[in-house]
């Protein structure tokens, strides 16, 4: 591996960090943002000479660190020189230690918070979030929200503007501060495993580091907020699918279809964690007056997963809950990619024909104009109705939609498979 794909790789997965360690200095994340490309250029100008060193994100890590003190001394400097003319300015501490009985010693969940806030609109909050901590490309990030990239630029570039002009804190918030931003982190936390679990491009289906960072944060909050119930919901929903990595590819790297895997790889002490926390979404939550309050959308996707894990073969599944399940999301959480799925487990309860009427009723959302599981679920229903010509054409439609080598292999396998193959494979994600 070269010098250029060994700091491009690491950068990469440690960039959340990097980002974080050096907010935490300097108290703004899109100066962060700059100290920490600026450690990647001095890692370009440097390692070719003298070696990548034995701890890359260290390395990263230290450099962009020094560079944040470094600014702001010369910031302290420059305030205590306008002091000696009248005009002072307060000193900026730096690298502060956590000591409240509800905060917690995580830059990076700092970092999440703080990019989180609520100066900020829903969308701009997940945008920049997904940039700085899931150290997603705008092309990624656009995938996640089914927007166009310029879109998605523009929202990154305002939200870094909003929260200097604001000051917002580098910090976990507290109380109502807390409970305000965390529909928007668990937004955030969800869509960084996603691309882990799917990438959005590239040659490898999985991204293993951005699942590992998004289940770490999940357990973070969740020990951070023991009373929530959609953050164990949340944690229990990424438990869970992270079992199945495993059995998600094969030998090859080729996507391994959800009905084809080996449930004996998928891994089980992830599974019982995911049960723990699903019981604990599910202990009947309730409101400040005592109301109990039903399962969020959270919840409801890690009982969906849940299901999956519980039977010992694709063919056992539980396919009648979880369409019930999908129905109750989609009447909590509104979604054309939640009643995609809800078609898929319709399928398996009454039949292709039902659920192809309901992805044909979808075919006309906007949101789903570019997004290759839906004319790859319908390839599926045509199959099994025998349609075969028309599901081909699907297939390929499908496998131009996407930008993953592995899912566009996948995909191209099944518009022309090789004589005697079956076209007619069952239904399900990878």
């Amino acid at each position: 591996m070269t010098v250029e794909s060994t700091l491009e790789t690491v950068f990469r997965m440690e960039s959340a960090r990097i980002v974080a360690a050096a907010a935490r200095i300097v108290r703004d994340v899109g100066i962060a943002e700059k100290l920490a490309q600026d450690a990647l250029v001095a890692a370009l100008e440097r390692w070719p000479r003298e070696g990548v060193p034995d701890n890359p994100a260290a390395w990263l890590t230290a450099t962009a660190k020094h560079r944040a003190v470094d600014l702001v001394r010369r910031r302290e400097t420059y305030a205590r020189k306008l002091a000696e003319v009248g005009r002072a300015l307060p000193e900026e501490a730096y690298d502060p230690e956590p000591s409240g009985p509800g905060d917690i010693d995580d830059d990076v969940l700092r970092l999440v918070f703080t990019t989180c806030h609520p100066v900020l609109s829903a969308d701009a909050r997940a945008a920049l979030t997904l940039r700085l901590v899931g150290g997603l490309r705008t092309d990624e990030i656009a995938r996640a929200f089914l927007v166009p990239e310029a879109t998605v630029a523009a929202r990154v570039t305002r939200a870094k503007r909003s929260l200097a002009k604001a000051g917002v804190a580098f910090e976990v918030p507290y109380g109502t501060d807390r409970a305000a931003r965390l529909g928007s982190v668990l937004e955030v936390v969800y869509l960084i495993f996603n691309e882990g679990y799917a990438a959005t491009a590239g040659d490898d289906l999985l991204r293993p580091g951005l699942c590992e960072d998004a289940l770490r944060l999940a357990r973070g909050l969740a020990a951070l907020m023991p009373a929530e119930s959609e953050v164990h919901g949340l944690a229990a929903l990424l438990e869970l699918q992270a079992s199945r990595i495993p059995a998600r590819t094969g030998p090859d790297g080729r996507p391994v279809l959800l009905a084809d895997q080996n449930r004996a790889r998928w891994n089980r002490l992830l599974i019982r964690r995911g049960y723990a926390a699903l019981a604990r979404a599910w202990e009947s939550p309730r409101t400040e007056a005592g109301e109990v309050r039903a399962p969020g959308p959270y919840a409801l996707q890690a009982a969906i997963a849940a299901c999956h894990a519980r039977a010992a073969s694709y063919a056992e599944t539980d396919w009648a809950v979880i369409a019930g399940l999908y129905a109750r999301l989609g009447e909590l959480a509104p979604s054309p990619v939640v009643e995609l799925n809800r078609a898929v487990a319709v399928s398996m309860t009454e039949g292709p024909a039902a659920a192809l009427a309901l992805v044909d009723a979808l075919a006309a959302a906007p949101a789903l104009a570019r997004y290759h599981l839906l004319p790859s679920v319908r390839g599926d229903l045509l199959a099994r109705l025998g349609r075969a010509e028309e599901a081909r054409a699907e297939f390929a439609r499908a496998a131009a939609l996407t930008r993953n080598e592995s899912e566009r292999a996948l995909l191209r396998a099944r518009a022309d498979p090789p004589p005697g193959a079956s076209r007619a494979d069952p239904p399900g994600t990878a």
